[in-house]
């Protein structure tokens, strides 16, 4: 190998070797470059952390409407500092002790804020529909609905001074015709008291600190009406149920007919005294059956379901609740001045109405005299004069013959 072969190798060798020299310098300094990022990585994770957890808190960062949107609109409200808000509250303090007008403006403002407690709405401290409803219900339902439960039964009492009770102008013939079988009477008994019982207790509870408190206390009263709350809620649902029963058995013959417009524009008789011929049931129970019985009975038992919170797979906010209440009040209150006219009629206010439905039967005269299209119907064959099985004797009753036997 000749000298000048020799010295161009070796310029070749050098040449690799200062090469490869760089590349490692390089791919030092990348992994140095690389361990220092990863170590300021590794020390700002925390700090990272801690700012993604802050804006996620509803406290601190709420969540805006429509915040994504590129536009001008009523939505994008700035960003609150809350921190600046909490300390120009300490440095009002100081200055102006006991101005908290910021705060309760915050807590009447009806948002909903960040709580750690799972309940709904826990979020909003104070509801301002809420005050809107307590009004509401110690106005207009109590004010006004006392004054109609009073009113009602005060008009009836005056009208019963005056007419008294409408005597069986007939005299009796001794032969019985059923009027309601047994099971119809438990309908209508387990319907008429379980009414009884709710409407006692709807009426303490809604007006009796106007006229049981005074008089009882408090200790007495708070008793008295935590007890029949729980009995309003647990007998709620058994007159709903009546109710469904009791429209099952009497709405046949509670359609309405031609008849029953000769009855409502003569109300009846009532006043004048004429014999007005009815059905089974006059247009004045058809109009009970349906508005109060049914209408009123309904809107009670739905409102009423959601007031006891039994309505499944349905969330029960306060303004739901608030609501119901409402309804279910006035739905009470018309339904039990109602119902005053309907349990005057079928006690005091006419003569053998309240045997008919403790015993189920009638006198034939009774029966010609107030319900003169159904006696007409039992007497062509059309209605059995006795629905019900069962010997005479077992029922403790006088023998029965058909209307047309002597």
């Amino acid at each position: 190998m000749t000298p000048t072969q020799t010295s161009c190798r070796a310029g070749l060798a050098g040449r690799w070797w200062g090469w490869l020299a760089a590349g490692a310098l390089a791919a030092l300094a990348m992994a140095g470059t690389g361990a220092s990022a990863s170590a300021q990585t590794a020390a700002s994770a925390p700090q990272a952390a801690g700012a993604a957890a802050d804006t996620n808190n509803p406290a601190t960062h709420p969540v805006q409407p429509f915040a994504g949107i590129a536009s001008e609109n009523i939505f994008n409200v700035p960003r609150r500092d809350i921190a600046a808000e909490a300390q120009s509250q300490q440095a009002r303090t100081k200055e102006q002790p006991g101005n908290n007008a910021p705060v309760w403006r915050e807590v009447n403002s009806d948002q909903a804020h960040y709580s750690s407690l799972p309940a709904k709405e826990a979020g909003v401290l104070i509801q301002r529909t809420g005050q809107q409803w307590r009004l509401f219900r110690n106005g207009v339902i109590t004010v006004w609905g006392g004054w109609l439960v009073i009113l009602v039964p005060a008009a009836i009492l005056a009208f019963f001074a005056w007419r008294g009770t409408i005597p069986l102008k007939a005299p009796r013939t001794g032969r019985m015709i059923e009027r309601f079988t047994p099971a119809e009477r438990v309908v209508h008994w387990t319907m008429a008291i379980s009414f009884v019982v709710l409407a006692v207790s709807g009426i303490v509870m809604l007006f009796g600190k106007h006229f049981l408190l005074p008089v009882m206390g408090h200790a007495l009263f708070g008793w008295l009406t935590y007890l029949l709350k729980n009995l309003h809620n647990v007998v709620g649902p058994v007159f709903t149920l009546s109710i469904i029963v009791a429209f099952v058995i009497f709405v046949r013959d509670n359609l309405p007919g031609r008849d029953d417009i000769r009855w409502v524009t003569s109300l009846g008789g009532l006043v004048s005294g004429k014999h007005v011929p009815s059905s089974r049931f006059n247009a004045g129970e058809k109009l009970w059956f349906w508005g109060g019985l049914v209408v009123f009975g309904l809107v009670l038992s739905a409102s009423g379901w959601v007031l006891d919170m039994i309505v499944p797979g349905m969330d029960y906010y306060r303004a739901t609740m608030q609501i119901a209440n409402v309804i279910h009040g006035i739905a009470a209150v018309l339904m039990i001045a109602m119902a005053c006219g309907h349990i005057y009629m079928g006690t005091i206010g006419m003569e053998g109405a309240y045997r008919a439905m403790r015993d189920g039967w009638v006198d034939e005269a009774w029966a010609q005299e107030h319900h003169e299209l159904w006696y007409d119907d039992i007497k062509a064959g059309k209605i059995p004069a006795q629905r019900s099985a069962g010997p005479d004797a077992a029922a403790g009753r006088p023998a029965r013959h058909s209307p047309g036997e002597a």
